[in-house]
């Protein structure tokens, strides 16, 4: 029977999802317009794009690593408040960074608006799971996905339109009135449910997680510039095992830990969210070079490319929202299985790249990527957040959005390195300059190798869910024993 609290979420679930998904598209949005100006912020500032790139990392490093923590507090505190400080913060942040005199105060303001993005983001997978019936959560988790890919795509396109007719502070100063229509609408049917009981917030485990984190993202990312076997490098690696071993003591012993690490006791847990991070780091690392591609080796003028870069974002929103319907109706597994499937052949098809390659023949080659990644990750969120007990779904949604962006930063280091490392074998001995400067001989011979390692790291996920098919009688009592 349907107790009072959850019919008030089943009656307003359309109101409560346009509340999060206007939220999780500004998110995105914000995602896909920073990059379409950084080269403008170059120019604006009189700095290198090695300090201008860290408009991005700043945002992304802080929003990894504080997702946790956000998370347990929307357990603690309710999730409704965190929402609504979220999108504040947000707003404020954006407003802040359009005004920035300098690329330091940019820099600063873009941790404000990563902060309040967290808090925006962090839990929303958690509440759309439990506003929706077990039986329509594969199709609001898959519209859920399709609001992300409508974000991604609007952002490159509505910030090359912003640069050319006004400036790039005007990026920062679209998000606060979509930001006010997801407060208000959130004030207004987000229902108030707070947690009972008294509980602590674990301060040690968020100190020890976020130094982990922190220290493993800045490895990632200047390993991939500096050399991963630089004794600094080393020395950031070094850091992040130290703080995850003295995370997981502090864990094991505290009375209310940040994160309950019993919940990957869960196979069916621990296994989709493996198979999450996969996903992420293949995309994250193929989407790195697709530019590049586009840029250096197809001669494409900028605006072409943008709008390029959107395909298969396309396709992934196309796909989520209609796999998560069939995942309703025939189970998450097969489903899931299928994407990795396409997300696979995706990686074989971008592997027969060339500079020779049409416009046409682009779009129909990554095609397979995007649809991949959209049948996969609707019934995979689905397993994920359906696995566990309700009182877990905030911090679980915090890591649900910490395999997205700690695969895409994975991804990026380790196929970008692996793209560079090939260049340079198929360029000779004699070349000395930038890999982007090689012949296009070797740029797509390096770009197969990417691909065909991305086949591989595809693969071992496919055994993964094979693993889970023939599991399925004790993975479904697990799922049920857990819930």
């Amino acid at each position: 029977m349907t107790k009072p609290a959850d019919q008030h979420f089943v009656e307003r679930k359309w109101h409560i999802f346009a509340a999060l998904g206007s939220g999780i598209f500004l998110a995105s949005f914000d995602g896909g317009v920073v990059r379409v100006v950084l080269p403008a912020l170059v120019t604006e500032f009189d700095v290198d794009f090695a300090l201008v790139q860290w408009v991005v990392l700043s945002f992304s490093l802080t929003q990894t690593a504080i997702m946790l923590g956000v998370g347990r507090l929307g357990d603690m505190v309710g999730k409704k408040p965190i929402f609504l400080s979220g999108t504040i913060a947000f707003a404020i942040g954006s407003v802040l960074a359009g005004l920035a005199p300098n690329i330091e105060f940019l820099l600063f303001f873009r941790v404000l608006q990563a902060i309040g993005g967290a808090f925006a983001t962090a839990l929303s997978m958690g509440i759309v799971t439990e506003t929706f019936p077990a039986s329509e959560r594969g199709k609001a988790l898959g519209l859920f996905s399709a609001t992300v890919s409508v974000g991604g795509i609007a952002g490159p396109i509505l910030g090359g339109f912003l640069l050319k007719f006004l400036s790039w502070r005007w990026i920062f100063f679209v998000s606060p009135p979509v930001g006010l229509v997801s407060f208000l609408l959130a004030w207004r049917y987000l229902p108030s449910a707070a947690p009972g009981g008294r509980q602590r917030f674990d301060w040690v485990g968020f100190s020890t997680f976020f130094s982990f984190l922190l220290a493993l993202m800045l490895f990632l990312t200047f390993g991939e510039r500096h050399g991963f076997r630089s004794s600094a490098i080393l020395g950031l690696l070094a850091c992040s095992l130290v703080a995850l071993a003295l995370f997981i003591r502090t864990e094991l012993r505290v009375r209310e830990p940040l994160l309950d690490l019993s919940l990957f006791a869960n196979a069916l847990f621990s296994l989709n969210l493996s198979m999450r991070l996969i996903s992420f780091i293949v995309s994250g690392g193929i989407m790195l070079l697709l530019p590049f591609y586009l840029t250096n080796l197809l001669k494409l003028d900028p605006t072409v490319v943008g709008l390029l870069l959107t395909t298969t974002m396309v396709f992934f929103g196309l796909a989520s929202p209609i796999s998560g319907i069939f995942s309703d109706r025939f189970g998450y597994r097969l489903i899931a299985t299928a994407g990795l499937v396409m997300l696979a052949f995706g990686c074989y098809t971008i592997s027969t790249l060339t500079a020779e390659t049409s416009v046409p023949g682009y779009v129909l080659r990554v095609m397979p990527l995007g649809l991949g990644m959209g049948i996969f990750q609707s019934p995979n969120n689905s397993a994920v957040m359906g696995s566990v007990p309700r009182e877990r779904l905030g911090v679980v949604s915090g890591i649900n959005v910490i395999g997205r962006t700690l695969g895409n930063t994975a991804g990026v280091a380790a196929l970008g390195a692996l793209w560079a490392s090939r260049v340079f074998v198929y360029a000779g001995p004699d070349f000395a300059g930038d890999v982007t400067e090689a012949t296009a001989a070797a740029q797509t011979a390096a770009i197969r190798d990417v691909a065909f390692a991305a086949i591989a790291t595809v693969a071992l996920a496919l055994v993964m869910s094979a693993w889970g098919l023939l599991r399925g009688p004790a993975v479904l009592h697990i799922r049920k024993r857990s819930r």
